[in-house]
């Protein structure tokens, strides 16, 4: 099955750009409730992931612990080198089965390698429940 029947498009969710600071993250993270983010840059292309735990390191290790520090920290540099990895928009729901046991979600990019949006783990294993769990009932 093609992944587009479970994308939920760039315009529905939250992400961040890669030349944002660790300050404006940090405040779309909270107010989304988000624990990982998508990063693309400004050609709309797919950078990296952006977690909480990211963060966290980020702020220790630069010692940011107020606003104005935060302001001075940008996003593509804390960016890990371990991101998550997208997929083709062609790609069948079946590529990402694997992928969504380390991923909350799995970016998707277009045949340009633009950011569309994602597929969520949850929309992932619902699919593989359903397809799993028969609800016809038995035949007597």
């Amino acid at each position: 099955m093609n992944i587009l029947f479970f994308l939920k498009p760039k315009v529905d969710l939250a992400y961040i750009y890669d030349d944002s600071t660790m300050r404006q993250a940090l405040e779309k993270m909270k107010h989304y409730g988000y624990a990982a983010i998508p990063v693309i840059n400004r050609d709309g292309e797919y950078v990296g992931t952006l977690s909480e735990g990211d963060l966290l390191w980020a702020i220790l290790n630069h010692e940011a612990y107020d606003n104005h520090a935060r302001e001075a920290i940008y996003v593509r540099d804390i960016l890990k080198v371990r991101q998550n990895k997208p997929v083709n928009v062609n790609a069948d729901i079946d590529d990402l089965l694997l992928m969504a046991m380390n991923q909350n979600f799995i970016p998707v990019t277009d045949d340009r390698g633009l950011f569309i949006g994602i597929v969520t783990r949850r929309d992932i294993l619902q699919y593989y429940y359903d397809k799993t769990h028969d609800d016809k009932t038995p035949a007597v």
